[in-house]
C-alpha cells in the first residue's frame, strides 16, 4: 500500500502525541508493520517516543521495540519508568531480547534482568549461558508441538488454543510424551489431510537438528541445505528445547557478511554499526591492522636493498615496480576473495585444497601471461618512439614480461591457500584480507621480479 512520506507521518505522530489523542494515535499506528514504524520513530525525540511507548499496547510496543536502532533503545529505557521497562522486557520474545541483552555492559543487563519475571528470568538467563554467536543465543521457545498418537483434528485444535503467541507456525514439531523430537512436519500437511488421521501417519522422519552450542555460521548452513523456514534445536539427549527462525538468520547472513567484508578492508570487524561505534575504538580496531600492515610493507624497503647493485645498473626496472608489485597484489587480492566466499557458502571442503590449488595454477599461469604480453608489447612499442629503455628494449621487456608471470602465478596461489591454512589453524578465513595478501605478495613479488632481472639483464 502507497505510504506517505516518512516526514510526514513523523510530523503526524509528534502533533498527536502533542494533543495525546491516543485514540486516533493508536490509528494511526495500527496501518504501519512494526518493521515500517521502528525507523521512523527511532527519528522521534526520545521524550516523545516514551510517551508513545507508555501509551500503546505491551504487544505493539514490543514488536516495534525489537525494530527499533541500535542507540534509540538504551536512551528510551532510561526515559520509561521500571514497571514500563519491566513490562516490555517481559513481553518481548526470548530471542530478541537476548540479543538486546547481549549488547549491553554486563552491568546494565544484570540490572535489566532482575526486571524479569521468575519465568522469564530463568529463560533469559538459561539463553544467555549459552556460547556467545551459538545457535542457543538465537533460538526462541516459542513453537508448537504435538504428539504422534494425536488426529490432525486434535492437533489442530491445540494449535488455535496455543499458537497465537508462537514464534511461527510454518512447522509444527512432534514430540513423545518426554518431549523428545520425534519430527517436524510443514502446517500445510495438517491442513491438507483428513482430520481423523493420526499424527504419526505424517511422519516420514526426515528432518534435520540443531545443537544450542552450534555456531550460528553452522547454522546458516543448514538453513540454505535444507531450506527451511525454521529448524529445531535440541539437547544432548535429543529434547525439544527450541527453534530458530528464517529470520534470526537473515539477520545472522547479514552479521557474517558484514564482518567478512569489514575484515577483507584490512580492518578488525566492528561490533557496532559504523555511525554510532566510538571513534576511538573505530580507530583502534582499523590502527592494528594499519600498523602491521605498515610493518609488512616495510619489508619491502628492506627486499629492494638487497638489489641496490642491480637497480644501479638497471634504473629503467624501478619504473616498473608499482606496476608488477600491483598486479601481483590485486591478483592475490582477486584469489582470496573468490576462496573466502565460497568456502563460506560451503562449495567446497578443506581436504579439497589440491583442487583449489590446481585450478589457482591454471587461473594464475593464463592470467600472467595475459598481463605479461600486455607488459611485454607495450614496452617494445614504445621503444620505437622513446630510448629510455636503451640499450636492450628487449631485455627490458622480457624481464617485466617474465616477472609479471611469475608475480601473478605467485599472488594467485598465495590469495587462494592462505584462507584454507588459517581455516586449518582454527582462525577466519577472512583475516587473510585483500591488504594482508597484498601486503605479501609485494614482498615477495620484488624478490621475483629482481630475481627474474637479475638472470636476464645482468
Amino acid at each position: 500500500m502507497a505510504r506517505e512520506t516518512n516526514s510526514s507521518f513523523k510530523a503526524e505522530i509528534a502533533a498527536l502525541l502533542a494533543n495525546k489523542d491516543s485514540a486516533a494515535l493508536k490509528a494511526r499506528l495500527a496501518a504501519w508493520l512494526p518493521a515500517d514504524l521502528a525507523p521512523i520513530l527511532s527519528e522521534l525525540p526520545v521524550e516523545q517516543l516514551a510517551v508513545l511507548f507508555r501509551g500503546c499496547s505491551k504487544e505493539l510496543g514490543a514488536a516495534v521495540f525489537a525494530y527499533l536502532e541500535h542507540g534509540a533503545k538504551p536512551k528510551l529505557l532510561k526515559v520509561l519508568t521500571q514497571a514500563q521497562v519491566a513490562a516490555l522486557l517481559n513481553e518481548l520474545p526470548s530471542d530478541d531480547r537476548t540479543a538486546f541483552l547481549n549488547e549491553l555492559p554486563l552491568e546494565v543487563a544484570m540490572q535489566m534482568l532482575g526486571l524479569l519475571t521468575p519465568e522469564e528470568r530463568k529463560i533469559a538467563q538459561d539463553l544467555l549461558a549459552y556460547p556467545e554467536h551459538s545457535v542457543g543465543r538465537m533460538m526462541t521457545l516459542d513453537y508448537v508441538a504435538v504428539r504422534p498418537a494425536w488426529t490432525v483434528r486434535e492437533s489442530l485444535d491445540y494449535i488455535r488454543t496455543h499458537g497465537y503467541d508462537r514464534e511461527t507456525l510454518n512447522m509444527v514439531y512432534v514430540t513423545d510424551e518426554g518431549g523428545h523430537m520425534l519430527d517436524d512436519i510443514r502446517v500445510r500437511r495438517f491442513l491438507l489431510a483428513d482430520p481423523d488421521t493420526k499424527v504419526s501417519t505424517l511422519m516420514d522422519g526426515n528432518y534435520a537438528t540443531l545443537a544450542p552450542t552450534d555456531d550460528r555460521e553452522k547454522a546458516l548452513l543448514v538453513f540454505r541445505k535444507y531450506d527451511r523456514v525454521a529448524l529445531p534445536v535440541t539437547g544432548p539427549d535429543h529434547k525439544l528445547i527450541g527453534i530458530v527462525t528464517a529470520d534470526d538468520m537473515l539477520d545472522v547472513a547479514a552479521a557474517e557478511a558484514t564482518e567478512d567484508i569489514q575484515k577483507l578492508g584490512g580492518s578488525e570487524a566492528l561490533d557496532e554499526p559504523y555511525t554510532t561505534i566510538a571513534l576511538t575504538k573505530m580507530v583502534k580496531k582499523r590502527a592494528s591492522w594499519l600498523v602491521v600492515l605498515f610493518l609488512g610493507e616495510m619489508l619491502t624497503a628492506t627486499a629492494m636493498s638487497y638489489f641496490e647493485d642491480e637497480l644501479a645498473k638497471a634504473i629503467v626496472l624501478s619504473l616498473f615496480i608499482p606496476l608488477v608489485i600491483s598486479s601481483g597484489g590485486n591478483a592475490g587480492s582477486q584469489a582470496a576473495t573468490l576462496v573466502i566466499r565460497a568456502l563460506a557458502l560451503g562449495e567446497f571442503r578443506l581436504r579439497d585444497w589440491w583442487r583449489i590449488m590446481r585450478r589457482e595454477l591454471a587461473a594464475g599461469l593464463m592470467l600472467g601471461l595475459i598481463l605479461g604480453s600486455i607488459g611485454f608489447l607495450r614496452i617494445i612499442i614504445w621503444s620505437r618512439f622513446s630510448h629510455i629503455y636503451d640499450p636492450s628494449p628487449l631485455r627490458v621487456a622480457t624481464t617485466v614480461g617474465t616477472a609479471l608471470v611469475g608475480i601473478v602465478l605467485w599472488g594467485s596461489l598465495m590469495g587462494s591457500m592462505l584462507p584454507l591454512i588459517l581455516k586449518k589453524l582454527g582462525f577466519d578465513p577472512a583475516t587473510s584480507s585483500a591488504p594482508f595478501v597484498a601486503t605479501l605478495v609485494d614482498v615477495t613479488g620484488l624478490i621475483i621480479y629482481f630475481t627474474v632481472a637479475l638472470f636476464i639483464m645482468l
